[in-house]
């Protein structure tokens, strides 16, 4: 079987309802009262609502409209309350503010005095917020967010109807505020509905919701994977995977990031949840009790690929340490990482670690210079280039300068915060867009670890594959573990059948070799993996077996909080 691209799963005790036509129906349901929709900010809120009055028309409904924007706070206002003072100025990378969707607000988003047998429809970001009879979530898939604030089509959350928002903000701001407002309010929805296509609404109750929610975590699911076109190029996606949606390239691909992942319900026609909404409703269920409370729960791990094959070589960089991370950019542990390789050539490299005979200064004034000047500056002067081998684990600790060599498919198994690229050398290349690809000099250096030099790295960070268990039709090896990382890595050489266990807590696999293999829980429930598919195994599911289906032997990777 081929790289499933669009993975779904069934809907639980209802159907899938398109078009406002159906939004229209339940609409009118509501009235005499009052119907909220919330949603993220950057969403094209006045073509809903226009959109959704308009069908209500057509079945003689009269429809007050409330915008709940209009009772945001003053924009510099907001600006105020959501920047710090470090990171106000920065063009990247902003701090993920502790507060919630209701302090952006100025005054109480009611509907004021209500029309006698008529129907309001308050909506926008914190409508739920606002006295209501029923309860709609309108959703976008944050990766067409992202689209739409990047093509200047989508403002910040709290700007003006009309404003071109930014991705700094969106990235860093909105959508933790919006997460959090969202997960609050998934138990009492009266009715999901999925934007992605603007024109034809896809939309559920919130019972078939919920139910579906309740069903997909007692097995073993995938999120829909993304690739994205990068500077760096690569080809392995779109020759292998079928990853063809992405141009120029498919250079990144997103298997699972928390963030932004969503799930596929529905068989010909489908709808999109955010991996969020199951966090909300099932954590204990999906993370196992302990890892849930440990992460306040947070989906922890994130797999991603990071293609090269005929490409170039990502940027020499670093991610922020554990106190850099919480006092500057908010966020509660580090960005800790791994690289599996999947792919490589013979002299395809790794960029990990520093050169024994590295002097920080020297090679800071160096950045600095190549920087100003516009012109390259030998990176191999101060960082290590190691071999890239097959199957091989690099630990990439928070703080370890990295980067992947041109030739490579590289598996990033990390903790989830997934953005905080500190760049240190970029190659002097320019993005998609043509201009200048931008360094971060002063956090990278902020967080330059001085104690990742070559015997360090030797001995610590490129770990050697140690048996840990076998049965008749398997070996699991531990490839890599580190006392500042909190997920292990695994992996399961298949002839046959395996045997696992999630022990209380989930695992995240991937098919790194080999054709197929089927997952099958203890409780009946089947599943087939793909080469290269990712898939999350929920700590509920217990028992599980891996059954190589597939012409040759299996290799699996296998990643779990340890």
């Amino acid at each position: 079987m081929p790289y499933e691209l669009q993975p779904h799963y069934p809907l639980v005790g209802g159907e899938l309802e398109i078009g406002y036509a159906a939004l229209a129906a339940d609409a009118a349901r509501a009235s005499p009262g009052v119907l909220a929709i919330d949603g993220p900010g950057a969403l094209d809120w006045t073509r809903f609502a226009a959109a959704l009055v308009a069908a209500l028309g057509s079945r003689r409904v009269h429809a007050r409209q409330v915008d709940v924007r209009s009772r945001m706070r003053t924009w510099s206002e907001i600006e105020r309350r959501t920047e710090t003072a470090t990171l106000r100025e920065d063009p990247i990378f902003a701090k993920v503010p502790a507060g919630t969707l209701a302090e952006l607000f100025a005054s109480s988003p009611d509907t004021g005095p209500l029309e006698n047998n008529g129907l309001t429809i308050v909506f926008g970001p914190g409508a739920a917020l606002a006295r209501h009879d029923v309860l709609w979530y309108a959703d976008l898939p944050k990766r067409l967010g992202l689209r739409a604030v990047e093509h200047g089509r989508a403002p910040n959350l709290g700007q003006g109807s009309g404003q071109a928002g930014t991705a700094r903000r969106l990235m860093f701001v909105d959508w933790p505020l919006e997460d959090r407002h969202r997960r609050a309010l998934v138990s009492r929805l009266h009715r999901y509905v999925d934007l992605s296509a603007p024109g034809q609404p896809r939309s559920v109750t919130g019972d078939v919701l919920r139910s579906s929610l309740a069903a997909l975590v007692g097995g073993p699911f995938r999120t829909r994977p993304t690739f994205l076109p990068q500077p760096w190029g690569g080809r392995w996606a779109r020759d292998v995977l079928g990853a063809v949606e992405s141009e120029p390239n498919a250079g990144l691909g997103y298997e699972l990031i928390a963030p932004e992942s969503g799930v596929l319900f529905g068989e010909r026609e489908r709808m999109e949840v955010g991996l969020e909404l199951i966090l909300a409703e099932h954590a204990d269920e999906l993370l196992g009790q302990e890892i849930a409370r440990r992460f306040a729960g947070s989906f922890p791990i994130r797999f991603d690929y990071l293609d090269t094959v005929g490409g170039e070589d990502l940027s020499v960089h670093c991610h922020p340490r554990d106190t850099y991370m919480r006092e500057v950019f908010g966020l509660p542990y580090a960005q800790d990482e791994s690289y599996y390789v999947m792919v490589t050539r013979p002299g395809a490299r790794i960029h990990l670690g520093l050169r024994d005979d590295a002097d920080l200064e020297t090679f800071r004034e160096a950045a600095e210079r190549s920087q100003s000047d516009g012109a390259p500056f030998a990176i191999e002067r101060f960082v290590n280039a190691l071999p890239a081998e097959l199957h091989q684990l690099y630990l990439i600790p928070a703080g370890t300068p990295h980067g992947s060599g041109e030739g490579n498919v590289v598996l990033e198994i990390s903790a989830t915060p997934y953005v905080y690229s500190l760049r240190l050398y970029d190659w002097m290349r320019a993005g998609l867009g043509g201009t200048p690809r931008a360094v971060q000099l002063g956090h990278a250096f902020a967080n330059l670890d001085p104690r990742r030099r070559r015997a360090n790295v030797a001995s610590e960070l490129v770990p050697a594959a140690t048996p840990v268990r076998n049965g008749a039709g398997f070996t699991e090896y531990a490839l890599g573990r580190h006392p500042e990382l909190f997920f292990a890595v695994h992996r399961l050489d298949v002839d046959d059948t395996a045997e696992e266990e999630t022990n209380g807590r989930f695992h995240v696999l991937n098919l790194v070799e080999g054709n197929e293999v089927l997952l099958r829980t203890a409780s009946g429930r089947e599943h087939r993996l793909t080469y290269a598919e990712t898939i999350v195994v929920p700590a509920v599911v217990g028992s599980y077996s891996l059954v190589r289906t597939g012409r040759s032997p299996a290799k699996i990777v296998k990643a779990f909080v340890a």
